[in-house]
């Protein structure tokens, strides 16, 4: 019985390897424009035969030790890992020229707030041509992500709005936490990303129920108050070629305005909705303590 359920154990764990899909690999070669200060290197790299163009990505190597090797200005090769839930990552990351790197790394990384601080109250005008500040989510926690609607790659801007709407779908089953949590989502497009074009952009997400708006809002600022908020939250983002080249990172912000956690390329929804989760219901339960220790 023993070596039957051995063998069977066995069979089992080789049927469900077999059935786990493998990341898709490339090469990818270019050049280190830039280091997040999530650990990202911003690559502009060659053409990836069967996966993009020539561009300039942002790249987390899968192992974090890389981003402190590697410097601006470096040139490098590696292994390009694409999982089948859109995931990316970058493995056997080699310099293989160093004459271009610069003397220290971006003034960006260290610009970036720490957890524990607060983020700038900046104006933003959101799908409705409303204008709104973080400080109007005060009392909420806040998961803010930066994209552009004219993104062309299914895996990077499209990929975050997908992953945004189902947390907010997840969310609208549990009033007490959908109440106390709001969603932001940011354009690195000015230009382009004004409020009706947001509006559309959004509603496309919320299955056309504008009502979904009250828990999640599309926004762009000017170009000035853009760079400032970047650089608050440690973002990397210009333009090339018509398309803008950026960071995927996420914030999360505590009630009270606080960077609580950063996120950058692996994340799964899951993973970002137990967070808001977490801080929101961490916020009211120090929030129900402190009513109680009054009335004592």
């Amino acid at each position: 019985m023993c070596l039957f359920l051995a063998a069977l154990t066995a069979a089992v764990i080789v049927f469900t390897s077999a059935c786990v899909a493998k990341p898709r690999q490339y090469s990818l070669k270019g050049q280190v424009m830039d280091i997040s200060m999530t650990g990202e290197l911003i690559v502009k790299h060659d053409d990836i035969p069967g996966f993009m163009p020539a561009m300039t990505m942002p790249y987390k190597p899968r192992d974090p030790g890389v981003s402190q090797q590697v410097r601006a200005g470096d040139l490098i090769a590696a292994t390009l890992m694409v999982a089948t839930n859109g995931n990316y990552w970058i493995e056997d990351v080699r310099i293989t020229d160093q004459s271009g790197r610069t003397a220290a790394r971006s003034a960006m990384v260290t610009q970036a707030l720490r957890v524990g601080e607060k983020a700038p109250d900046l104006p933003l005008i959101n799908q409705d041509g409303k204008t709104l500040h973080l400080s109007d989510f005060r009392g909420k926690a806040l998961l803010i992500t930066f994209i552009y609607t004219r993104c062309p790659m299914p895996a990077f801007c499209p990929r975050l709005s997908s992953q945004f709407a189902k947390i907010h779908e997840h969310l609208a089953r549990t009033p007490a936490d959908y109440n106390k949590t709001h969603l932001l989502t940011i354009s690195f497009d000015p230009k382009y990303d004004t409020a009706p074009v947001l509006r559309r952009y959004g509603l496309a997400y919320l299955d056309n129920d504008a009502a979904g708006f009250s828990h999640w809002d599309f926004a762009f600022t000017n170009a000035a108050d853009l760079r400032k908020l970047a650089e608050a939250f440690g973002l990397t983002y210009f333009e090339e070629d018509n398309q803008i080249s950026h960071s995927m990172d996420i914030v999360l912000l505590t009630p009270d305005g606080s960077v609580a956690q950063y996120w950058a390329t692996a994340w799964t929804a899951a993973e970002l909705e137990e967070a808001l989760r977490q801080q929101a219901r961490s916020a009211a339960s120090v929030a129900t303590m402190g009513a109680a220790g009054m009335k004592r």
